[in-house]
């Protein structure tokens, strides 16, 4: 991949490091600053890396950068194989990560660790951190590149893949009542009833995900995107394992620098205790539009015919949409909101429902490496029907789920390329029909890589 201008002229700007107080008041210069400060302005990257390498073990804060500014110029040096400029881009990407840990607000910093990505091809942790940039409020020729090298990594994308790991303990593995009683109306009056159904099961699961996607371009605006997902988890004996797989085909549009549309054929199948559940089978459309430098906002819609293995009544149409915002407030800080409503048309008329939801989280980088983030979400979900006897005197059954999400995990650490991420979930269901209220808690230990 061979360097655009722009890239060039930000690098010899970034050597003016004397305009980034922010870093000089980290540590007071070492020597051999002074000099690699001044191979690296004069293009003598190579010399700078032998003068820095041994600064930088020290954690001074101007050493780590010029490093890996140092890094970065060699990797751009004509001629270089590819297994050397990678491995000059990692220490680059070393250096600068090394800084951000301990200050995460270092806006420089990032700017210079996302164009490291963005160099080695690692388009989708470049634009996080770009974007990140950007709520820093860059002077205007800064944001002009970076917005330049985010218009680039949406046009060249092509493969994208992700694999992860957890380990899952949950409170009631099947979300069944703790009710042990039942109401129900008789001709003597309303008589309690003693419930006979499953206790909750708690349990500790493992599972595992992987999938991936490949974006082959038909023209400058237009590319075919094809795609599946893998998704199983697994507990003690197999009454509650699930696996689900999906796959997807279909066309994505770049309407402009701005904006992009994609309508894709979605195929889906679920297993549940290693026997065929469901299958969908139907379209998806989603779209994306950047509002301004910080706020990016999303509308995805899908319909879906679903047949259920050895449940008819269950056939029938699911409808999805939802709409949301994602905020980068700040370098630090970052604000996620959607809504969302539902339909579900079974052939029994009972249960057929629609829900409405609402999301609302955010993330939060904090010093030493530690970012900690929450999301709350609600559910309100209407079934058509009868519900007696579980709803007493008759009517629809009305629910409402809450949920919290924690998670926290810390950017410095990592097992074989694996970052590991710890979650907290703690679910409610509470309805107006008997037997169909619940609470659970569960957690995940992580691993996930993005490439």
């Amino acid at each position: 991949m061979k360097p655009v201008s722009f890239l060039r002229a930000l690098a010899i700007a970034a050597c003016v490091l004397s305009a980034v107080p922010a870093l000089a008041a980290q540590a007071p210069p070492a020597a051999g600053i002074t000099e690699a400060r001044a191979a690296i302005r004069d293009g003598r990257f190579e010399d700078a890396l032998g003068i820095l390498r041994p600064l930088a073990g020290a954690a001074r804060g101007n050493a780590r950068f010029l490093l890996g500014m140092a890094a970065v110029g060699a990797a751009e040096a004509p001629g270089i194989d590819e297994d050397s400029r990678d491995a000059l881009l990692d220490e680059a990407i070393a250096a600068f990560r090394a800084m951000l840990v301990a200050d995460p607000g270092l806006v420089r910093v990032r700017l210079e660790l996302a164009r490291a990505f963005f160099l080695k091809g690692e388009d989708g942790l470049a634009r996080r951190h770009f974007e990140r940039v950007l709520a820093g409020k860059p002077p205007s020729g800064v944001a002009l590149n970076v917005n330049r090298f985010l218009n680039i990594i949406r046009a060249r994308k092509r493969w994208s893949v992700r694999v992860g790991a957890a380990i899952a303990p949950d409170s009631n593995i099947s979300a069944q009542t703790r009710e042990g009683t039942i109401l129900i109306d008789t001709p003597f009056g309303r008589l309690p009833f003693t419930y006979q159904g499953d206790d909750p099961k708690s349990g500790i699961g493992i599972a595992a995900w992987a999938g991936g996607e490949y974006q082959y371009p038909l023209s400058p605006r237009w590319r075919l995107r094809a795609g599946g997902d893998i998704h199983r988890r697994e507990y003690r004996g197999s009454r509650f394992d699930r696996m689900t797989l999906s796959g997807h085909l279909g066309p994505r549009w770049l309407i402009g620098r701005a904006s992009e549309a994609s309508v894709l054929a979605s195929a889906r199948q679920s297993w549940l205790a290693d026997e065929e559940d469901w299958r969908d089978l139907g379209l998806r459309a989603e779209g994306h539009h950047r509002l301004n430098r910080r706020t990016t906002a999303f509308l995805n819609a899908s319909r879906h015919e679903r047949r259920y293995e050895g449940r008819s009544w269950l056939h029938g149409p699911l409808t999805d949409i939802s709409a949301g915002i994602g905020w980068v407030a700040s370098p630090t800080m970052r604000i996620d909101a959607g809504l969302g409503w539902g339909r579900q048309r079974t052939e029994r008329k009972r249960e057929r429902n629609s829900y409405r939801s609402a999301r609302l989280g955010a993330t939060f980088l904090l010093p030493g490496g530690f970012t900690v983030g929450g999301t709350g979400t609600l559910r309100w979900a209407d079934y058509k029907g009868n519900w007696a006897p579980f709803v007493l005197g008759g009517g629809s059954r009305r629910d409402l789920i809450r949920s919290i999400r924690l998670n926290v995990h810390n950017r410095a650490f990592t097992v074989g390329g694996f970052s590991p991420q710890v979650s907290l979930v703690q679910e409610e269901r509470t309805s107006n029909a008997q037997l169909h209220g619940y609470d659970r808690l569960s957690g995940e230990l992580r691993f996930v890589r993005l490439f």
